[in-house]
């Protein structure tokens, strides 16, 4: 009977494990769409350029500059958009100077903007 007892006791540890719930599987996580790798700091550098340079023309439209937003201003522009658009801010087009006359602008900073102004003038149209 002793030994019955001993066997018994032996084997609550495994049967007290059985009454407790295990917990929860963590929630899976859920995947979120995400804007590209690096995609944010290149609209943030657009933003940045655009208040810098641009937006002295483009926000009023002065010495003709085609205004951000106003897409019936940008009709008689290119069609290939973002590639020219951006050649043109580098080497200057009509009476916009080179890098809309701020030389300092890098090359990445001149992509950025016109990216940034396209997002906001047209902006159905998919980036190059």
């Amino acid at each position: 009977m002793l030994k019955k007892r001993l066997a018994a006791l032996a084997c609550l540890p495994a049967f007290a494990g059985c009454a407790q719930p295990e917990p929860p599987p963590a929630p899976a996580e859920v995947a979120v769409p995400s804007a590209p790798a690096g995609s944010v700091d290149r609209a943030q550098a657009g933003l940045a350029a655009y208040r810098r340079v641009c937006a002295g023309c483009h926000e009023e439209g002065k010495r003709g500059a085609p205004v951000t937003g106003r897409a019936e201003q940008w009709a008689t522009r290119s069609d290939l958009w973002q590639a020219v658009l951006s050649e043109h801010v580098k080497r200057g087009y009509l009476g916009m100077p080179a890098k809309g006359g701020e030389p300092s602008l890098s090359d990445r900073e001149v992509q950025a903007a016109a990216e940034y102004m396209l997002s906001l003038t047209h902006p159905q149209v998919p980036a190059d």
